[in-house]
């Protein structure tokens, strides 16, 4: 680095520094035609003074010499330009030579302070009009040569100060856009890529090329500068470097999240259910000095994944959806917790980009972090990044993260060590960070909770939620979802009847899993709605639950069977059906023929009837799934041993299947 001295005689000299170099002054201005700059060639020379660009030499030696500053810098005459090399070094030092610069002097040859000296409101009013005009502010080279100095001063071109980066700081985010956070000196890593790329929109730069060399240091990034290659190659140079600096490659669980393409189709509240319950969430999630875990709890069918796909979809909406997981058995990694803190890191990334230096830097020092015990995956990718994001001077920050059902985390362990670590979210600020958990209220989960400590989490049990709540919702599910029936069916106006809702929304009472399957029952189209409504409502007085939402639909699997037929048909469900609730990945029909020994066509036929509980894609390739993990309890409850031709004995299964 070379740095000008103003010497006693009055003259210039230049002296190179290898290392560190002394304290020095560094000036930020516009440049005039290239025959009005003082060059590298004409300071060695001894010439240049008769040039325009003289004066702010002379103004910046000056300047410095009054500041206590022997050393000063200007980009024009301390830089051999007709060195490529030494250029491109330059280019790639800039932003941290006016980083590291002790004071900033910003010239503006386009400012005029008109002899006075005061520095009062009146004086402001004669020269603001014309400094928020000045050409210097649509530099391209502007953006670093203001942000990266910790002390910039404004002169006018008469030399007399007009206020520094402090002082003026409200007027140069008006003018410019940059938040005032940046301007105080926050790290840029704090704001996101396309922010910091919106700075630097409608900027000029005299050689076209300059538009995405004067952002280097922005970005933080070194790349070999190319004349020539145009404006638009330079660009997307800079954005893969860009992409390739900032990319944080953690594993993911696929389709966990409430957005993804596997969870696109599964129901969300219908508008105008659920609505105390979800008021109650967001007023949970506004309290800053509430309790950092809300837990949503119920018996298997109360519709705990469809409220929290919706709370989901409500905190996205407001921007403030930190992550999500939604746990399912049976599911790859959807259900153990391998993967688990590494995909919530990444959703929270996407919300926060001011974590990604935290995420990056524990990669870099352990690229083996996602593979390790998960205590040291929470501290290290999410507890700390939060914690250091935290420190910059941020607005304040509500994020709410989603885990649904988890219950069907396959390891009880997992489960007690993930709501330890959850719990510290309450020692994070000030950002907010906000839990929503649903699970069923197993003996393991109630006694992990215990053992959180108090004041960690509030609970709300989804079936001791008044009936009438309960029942309203319901109902108005039931009257949305069969006037969809009534209307693609082209049945009459009144059907069904007030008194045929109001007794399905009787026997669904508290699980939502009953309507919902009964619609599905109800609606397919290879049968008459109305009988099957009728069906369905011969079932009110059964006792179970369960036996009300899954008996009509396997009990249409004997009619007109006589007995022999009857004895086969139920043979073949516990083989078929038995197989597929029972594995623990589930399999394509292809590969059930494979496993089973049994046509392609039988087992399709065997299944035709259960697409209201069962998802059956139209591809024999891909897996057979639960819909809801309820009917496998259905069918294997021990108390229907020897009582139900849909009994399936879970041992037996597991011994034919392994052999």
């Amino acid at each position: 680095m070379r740095l000008l001295k103003l010497e006693d005689d009055g003259k210039f000299s230049l002296t190179k520094f290898i290392g560190k170099p002394p304290p020095y002054a560094i000036l930020s201005h516009t440049w005039g035609e290239d025959n009005e700059e003082v060059t590298f060639k004409d300071v060695v020379g001894g010439s240049g003074k008769s040039k325009n660009g003289y004066a702010k030499i002379h103004f910046c030696g000056n300047q410095a010499a009054k500041d206590g500053l022997q050393y000063f810098w200007i980009d024009t005459c301390c830089i051999d330009k007709s060195n490529n090399t030494e250029l491109s070094e330059a280019i790639n030092s800039m932003f941290r030579w006016y980083k590291n610069a002790a004071r900033c002097y910003v010239y503006l040859s386009d400012v005029s302070k008109n002899g006075s000296i005061e520095d009062d409101q009146y004086s402001q009013r004669r020269w603001k009009p014309a400094f928020k005009k000045s050409k210097w502010f649509t530099r391209g080279w502007t953006l670093q040569e203001l942000i990266a100095p910790v002390l910039v001063e404004f002169f006018s071109v008469e030399g007399k100060r007009l206020g520094n980066k402090q002082s003026l700081g409200q007027t140069l985010h008006e003018i410019t856009g940059i938040t005032i956070q940046a301007l105080q000196g926050s790290s840029l890593s704090h704001f996101s890529v396309n922010e910091r790329m919106s700075w630097a929109e409608n900027r000029q730069t005299k050689i076209e090329e300059d538009a995405a060399y004067s952002l280097l240091g922005i970005f933080d990034i070194h790349m070999p500068l190319i004349y020539g290659e145009g404006r638009q190659k330079a660009l997307n140079r800079l954005r893969r470097e860009i992409k390739d600096n900032n990319s944080i490659k953690l594993p993911i669980t696929k389709g966990a999240s409430f957005d993804s393409h596997m969870e696109e189709h599964n129901a969300r509240c219908l508008p105008n259910t659920r609505t105390e319950l979800l008021h109650h969430i967001r007023e949970w999630a506004k309290d800053r000095n509430g309790k950092p875990i809300f837990w949503l709890n119920g018996m298997a069918g109360t519709g705990k994944s469809t409220i929290a796909r919706t709370v989901a979809q409500l905190f996205a909406d407001q921007h403030q959806l930190g992550a999500s997981f939604f746990f399912k058995k049976g599911k790859s990694d959807r259900g153990n917790t391998s993967r688990f803190f590494t995909t919530i890191a990444t959703n929270l990334i996407i919300r926060m980009p001011e974590m990604a230096p935290g995420i990056r830097k524990a990669i870099n020092a352990d690229p083996t972090i996602s593979e390790k015990v998960l205590k040291d995956q929470f501290k290290k990718l999410i507890l700390q990044p939060l914690l250091e994001a935290s420190q910059a001077p941020l607005r304040e920050l509500n994020l709410v993260a989603v885990v649904d059902a988890l219950d069907e985390c396959e390891q009880e362990k997992d489960i007690e060590v993930i709501l330890q670590l959850l719990a510290r979210a309450k020692d994070i600020r000030p950002i907010s960070l906000r839990i929503f958990v649903t699970s069923r209220p197993e003996l393991p989960i109630r006694l992990d909770f215990k053992q959180i400590s108090d004041g960690t989490y509030q609970d709300v049990l989804l079936h001791k939620v008044q009936k009438e709540t309960i029942e309203g919702d319901i109902t108005l599910f039931l009257e949305h979802k069969l006037r969809e029936i009534r209307i693609q069916r082209s049945l009459s106006p009144n059907w069904p009847t007030k008194d045929q809702i109001q007794t399905l929304a009787q026997m669904a009472i508290p699980l939502f899993i009953f309507a919902a399957t009964a619609y599905q029952y109800i609606g397919d189209k290879r049968d008459n709605p109305r009988k099957r409504l009728n069906l369905v409502l011969g079932y009110q007085k059964t006792a179970s639950k369960l036996n009300k939402t899954y008996l009509p639909i396997l009990n249409q699997l004997f009619n007109d069977k006589d007995n022999d037929n009857k004895e086969r048909w139920a043979s073949e469900f516990q083989e078929i059906v038995g197989s597929i609730i029972i594995l623990e990945s589930p399999l394509s029909i292809v590969s059930l023929t494979h496993l089973l020994g049994i046509p392609k066509d039988d087992i399709s036929c065997r299944l035709d009837s259960l697409h209201s509980i069962l998802s059956i894609p139209n591809s024999e390739d891909v897996p057979v799934r639960l819909l809801y993990l309820s009917f496998r309890e259905f069918l294997i409850d021990p108390q229907k041993q020897g009582k139900s031709p849909f009994w399936v004995d879970r041992k037996e299964t597991h011994k034919r299947l392994a052999s």
